[in-house]
């Protein structure tokens, strides 16, 4: 057995029962009595990372059977390892269509990041869920539901897991913050929680991370630790786009850049939730936030970071010359 002592914290955390979930009770409470009255339906969880639907439906297996009977009675595939057709044909078509002798408990197989099978792996499946619902029940889990085609959606009782808020983050961070004694201050827990936006798992790795890597867990260095640029860097990077000359804001942000490691698509993030704070026109705000999705398209195609940048400082200089002509 492994030791939990050397486990990922996102491992060791993990919830083992229901009761240890810390949010979306209404699905819980929905599956539990599914699983009481004998009437669970096939699942589709969908929504953002580490907002807990592995977590959730492993719990219900822990439920539903005894530890001996787990590894007979349920079957966890990650979609992700073999997307094709041929792991519907092979191991979920045998483990669905071999009966339980003297068990009358269902079978269970969850299927992990679904929306990366291909079409015909997903049509194909949805025949094998047809065939074999008298015995087998599936749980069908993943991250976009649009991946996922309609005919299996159909077939679903669908749950949505929304992002976690900002309280049952720290609530749960506090949990594990106490069990390893790290040393954290309030601007550090605010920190995780807003780099991880509602994704418990991006939370609890930025902790063990930022923990192992320095003496105290504080704001600056989650930031350090994660990669994204501090706050007065985005202030700074703002401050220069308005203010100095195109050479001047494009020399000092690369310099910037270069020193920090920073990536223009954190940055480009940042400044997208900073500018909303600044007292701009309507229509410079306009013009600006309609260059910043132009320009993250751009980045997503793999186009010069550089380019790019002088593409975002530019945006930035003709708002200012906007503002500047408007109180002539």
């Amino acid at each position: 057995m492994t030791d939990r002592k050397n486990l990922p914290w996102i491992e060791k955390y993990r919830p083992q029962s229901l009761d240890e979930l810390i949010s979306h009770k209404d699905i819980i409470s929905t599956i539990q009595k599914f699983i009481v009255e004998d009437r669970l339906p096939h699942l589709l969880f969908y929504g953002p990372p580490g907002t807990g639907k592995t977590s959730t439906i492993l719990a219900c297996a822990k439920t539903m059977y005894s530890p001996k009977e787990l590894n007979s009675m349920m079957l966890e595939l990650n979609a992700s390892d073999d997307r094709g057709i041929g792991i519907v044909r092979g191991p979920i078509l045998n483990f669905a269509s071999t009966r339980t002798i003297f068990k009358k408990n269902l079978k269970l197989i969850i299927l992990d990041e679904a929306d990366e099978m291909t079409n015909d792996a997903q049509n194909a499946l949805r025949r094998v869920i047809e065939k074999y619902t008298d015995n087998t029940r599936f749980c069908i889990i993943c991250n976009y539901l649009s991946k996922i085609i309609p005919a299996l959606q159909s077939r679903c009782t669908r749950f949505r897991f929304a992002p976690l808020s900002e309280d049952q983050m720290c609530n749960r961070l506090q949990h594990v913050i106490n069990e390893e004694s790290v040393n954290i201050d309030a601007d550090g827990i605010k920190a995780i929680v807003e780099l991880s936006k509602g994704d418990m798992r991006r939370a609890l790795n930025i902790l063990q991370s930022t923990s192992m890597a320095y003496d105290v867990v504080d704001s600056t260095n989650v930031y350090l630790c994660t990669g994204n640029p501090l706050k007065e860097d985005i202030a700074n990077i703002i401050e220069w786009m308005l203010n100095k000359d195109f050479r001047s804001a494009y020399n000092d942000i690369m310099q910037l850049k270069i020193a920090k490691g920073l990536a223009l698509n954190d940055i480009l993030t940042d400044i997208h939730a900073y500018i909303h704070r600044i007292d701009f026109p309507t229509d410079v705000r306009i013009h600006l936030l309609d260059k910043m999705a132009e320009l993250e398209y751009r980045l997503a195609s793999g186009t010069s970071e550089k380019i790019q940048l002088s593409s975002l400082i530019a945006a930035f200089q003709v708002a200012r010359d906007t503002i500047a002509n408007k109180t002539i």
